[in-house]
């Protein structure tokens, strides 16, 4: 027993400073190539086995004979385990070469395409988590490009409508200066609708800009979409009255809601004014308020004729217009891109559809807590 136990001492003692002297190179040449390290690793264990049975032959007096063969058996491992190391160490350095050059698509805005061939598990999960990482990268992309298009699109329109009132404000104002103007209070009266849409203008901009920078600050209150409703038929009533179009709020359910009320206001205002303008005259504008599975769904229906199926999914973009004249009352095309930034600030979701003689707008949001 006592035997065994100055044996088991003396090679743990060989192979402790063989595997101390391979910790302190490991941390030297920690920089290095992956092969060398595996070659250090594998180095060690073989030097640690033959260290612990010096030790022990040098403890148990073997014969130089013995001693020689036991050396010899070791080296000979040291020779398999070395190459193996080497060529196990190529082996994944050139498969995570490959990785690298697969890699380096993303900074070429490409698509990243695992290399072929096996991999360690290891380099398989990295492979994995770079093919998802370059699908999100992708979809990064596209949505820049397409706010950077919608930007472009809003820039330009905004300029357009701006330069209209402000061509007729000046044209106006020179002829009151001049004295030339047949009645003077038309002229006022028509300079005053022109800088109330000017405002309209200013203030979708700046209530945008509050949306995307997320800077939004709501306050929700339990209201009755009956109530909020009402409100934003009576707001309407004369621009409807004034287009010869009919109002129809009659499928309108008493259902609580939390939202902020002055934004919801502005919401339903959008989408009813959007429906006035885009509906013939003799037309019928329908709102309704309904209880669903997904929460509260407020709806407008219009009769629009229909939008294009190809423009539908651009409908609350930021400065669409679709294929109406870019001239007013088209206004900015930033009124359905504020309903969608109000609606999805209160967690719910705005969509369009068609119907048969014009378009749904839909809005769903959560249901109030009972």
């Amino acid at each position: 027993m006592r035997d065994n136990l100055l044996i088991a001492l003396y090679a743990f003692a060989g192979a402790a400073v063989t595997g101390l002297a391979g910790a302190g190179v490991l941390r030297l040449i920690r920089r290095r190539s992956l092969t060398v390290s595996l070659a250090v690793v594998a180095a060690v264990g073989v030097v640690a086995m033959l260290a612990g049975t010096l030790a022990v032959a040098w403890a148990m007096f073997l014969s130089p004979h013995d001693l020689t063969v036991v050396t010899t058996v070791v080296a000979m491992a040291a020779v398999v385990s070395l190459a193996t190391a080497l060529l196990l160490g190529r082996w994944v350095v050139a498969r995570s070469r490959e990785l690298a050059v697969a890699a380096r698509s993303f900074g070429d805005g490409g698509d990243f395409a695992a290399p072929d061939g096996p991999a360690t598990a290891e380099l398989a999960a990295v492979s994995r988590e770079l093919a998802a990482t370059s699908a999100r990268l992708a979809e990064s992309r596209e949505r820049e490009r397409a706010l950077e298009t919608s930007r472009r699109e809003l820039v330009a329109w905004i300029s357009h409508d701006l330069r209209t009132p402000l061509a007729g404000l000046r044209a106006m104002s020179e002829a009151l200066e001049d004295g030339v103007a047949a009645d003077p209070n038309r002229y006022l009266r028509q300079m005053r609708t022109e800088v109330e849409r000017l405002n309209d203008m200013v203030g979708d901009l700046f209530e945008l800009s509050r949306i995307h920078a997320g800077a939004l600050a709501l306050t929700p209150t339990r209201i009755s979409l009956y109530d909020l409703v009402g409100d934003a038929l009576a707001g309407v009533d004369p621009l409807a009255r004034a287009h010869g179009v009919r109002l129809v709020g009659g499928r309108v359910e008493p259902v609580p809601v939390e939202v902020d009320g002055k934004e919801m206001s502005r919401v339903l205002g959008n989408l009813l004014v959007n429906a006035i303008r885009r509906t013939p005259a003799d037309g019928t504008v329908a709102i309704a308020a309904e209880r669903s599975p997904e929460g509260v769904v407020l709806s407008v229906t219009d009769g629009c004729g229909g939008i294009p199926e190809e423009d539908l999914p651009r409908v609350f973009d930021t400065g669409w217009r679709g294929t109406h004249a870019r001239t007013p009352p088209a206004g900015a095309g930033l009124g359905l891109a504020i309903v969608r930034g109000i609606v999805e600030a209160h967690q719910g979701r705005a969509d369009v559809r068609n119907i048969p003689g014009g378009c749904r707008f839909e809005v769903v949001l959560p249901a109030a807590a009972s």
